[in-house]
């Protein structure tokens, strides 16, 4: 071979290397690419971190924010409700797809990653339909120093399916920041969380549950105007305010609710989540007070109720104190109850639950109440088996001091319950 031969050899064969260099990296940045039709690679780096989104719900934006970890199948996810995190169950992030699932209420968070953007849906499982999801990464809120102050506990006049006359709306505020929550006989709304901005607080809550938003305006004539979800006007007076006396009261959660005849101890009988029938007369609950808690692993104020219930039953059983969670579930979760077992698992759950029948069937279970009908409602039975307190509903924290005062109360009736002596013994 001639040394041009050598020569025009060598050339061709770097051009040749080149050639399949300049393939292969072009195919690569083909294969990484966002286009129309597939969806960015998913990184670590591209995911950790807060995110502000929005799910749709009947039509209406719903803000809140949601902060994810970790990477692959060990991609953690959380909610925030106040200073309370919903933290996922598992988790991934491959092949462009990201899922959280929240097992204690059997939903799913799934989106693909395209251009900065989640995009996907919130699915809700035997819910009902999904809500439309998208987000973006979180960024941080301007203050307006111009916000007014709302602070303080509000008067909600209402007339509500359950009889009430008055709702509370209960606000918190630094700056321009806002967080609230309304407060109902069967619990509250979760904490609302946002800002003031172009004359208005707007406030919303997305927990994985109880999605709402308000517009808050505060009125020339000190009331505040409540736009709920884009539709439904309310009106607000503080609670110090002389014009609140007129508006109707909040109802007491511990006369919501009553009992037909308290001579008669309460008889309850069902499935039990761990298998066999359980029954108030069962020689388990002889001589014991006992904490009956009509609950839905699907319902929101149940979620807050059932960590306080746990926390009574480890502190006092060794004094005879039983809990036992009447559980209303879709047929779907009755046939297979896949959320109920993880919401047990989500709290610790060391008490009996009993499956008792879907929700609707309620005051057919439980024919001994008047007005049964918040989720949750509890009764306290004494060491007879008679039902001596009811309570409606539950707080959570984002109700404040209403919380505290729940909490103390309760514990209080469960003190005065197991001071009693047991029927027959020895005075």
């Amino acid at each position: 071979m001639t040394q041009t031969t050598q020569t025009l050899s060598r050339i061709v064969a770097v051009m040749a290397a080149s050639l399949l260099g300049l393939l292969l990296v072009a195919g690569h940045a083909s294969a990484q690419a966002p286009s129309g039709q597939a969806a960015q690679a998913v990184q670590p780096a591209d995911l950790a971190g807060l995110w502000d989104a929005v799910v749709v719900v009947n039509g209406v934006e719903v803000p809140f924010r949601f902060e994810l970890a970790g990477s692959g199948d060990a991609l953690t996810g959380a909610f925030f409700d106040g200073d309370q995190r919903v933290r996922s169950t598992s988790g991934s992030a491959r092949d462009g797809q990201v899922v959280l699932a929240f097992a204690q209420y059997g939903t799913q968070l799934l989106a693909t990653l395209r251009d900065g953007v989640l995009e996907g849906r919130y699915d809700r499982g035997t819910r009902g339909a999904g809500y439309p999801l998208r987000a973006r990464r979180s960024v941080p809120e301007a203050n307006d120093p111009s916000a007014p102050s709302i602070a303080g506990v509000w008067i909600v006049p209402t007339s509500s399916t359950k009889g009430e006359q008055a709702f509370r709306f209960i606000a918190r505020q630094q700056g321009s920041q806002v967080s609230a929550a309304i407060l109902r006989v069967d619990g509250d709304t979760g904490t609302l969380s946002g800002s003031y901005a172009d004359g208005r607080f707007l406030l919303s809550h997305f927990s994985g549950a109880r999605p709402a938003r308000y517009e808050v305006t505060l009125k020339a004539d000190g009331s505040l105007e409540l736009l709920q979800n884009g539709s439904m006007t309310l009106t607000a007076v503080r609670a110090s305010d002389p014009r609140a006396q007129a508006l109707g009261k909040p109802s007491d959660p511990s006369e919501h609710t009553r009992v037909k005849d308290a001579s008669v101890p309460l008889q309850v009988s069902a499935p039990s989540l761990g298998g066999g029938t359980v029954s108030l007369s069962d020689d388990r609950f002889r001589g014991k007070a006992v904490i009956v808690s009509v609950t839905g692993s699907w319902c929101p104020n149940c979620h807050d109720e059932t960590p306080f219930l746990v926390e009574l039953h480890r502190k006092y059983r060794a004094r005879g104190l039983e809990v036992v969670a009447l559980t209303f579930e879709e047929a779907e979760q009755l046939k297979n109850p896949t959320r109920v077992r993880a919401f047990v698992t989500q709290y610790g759950i060391e008490y009996p639950v009993l499956l008792v029948g879907e929700t609707d069937e309620l005051n057919a279970k439980l024919p001994q109440f008047e007005n049964l009908n918040a989720f949750p409602t509890t009764f306290y039975l004494g060491r007879d088996g008679r039902v001596r307190y009811v309570h409606a509903g539950f707080p959570s924290p984002a109700s404040g001091a209403f919380y505290t005062e729940a909490r103390e109360d309760i514990e209080r009736i469960v003190e005065s319950l197991l001071a009693e002596p047991a029927p027959g013994a020895a005075k």
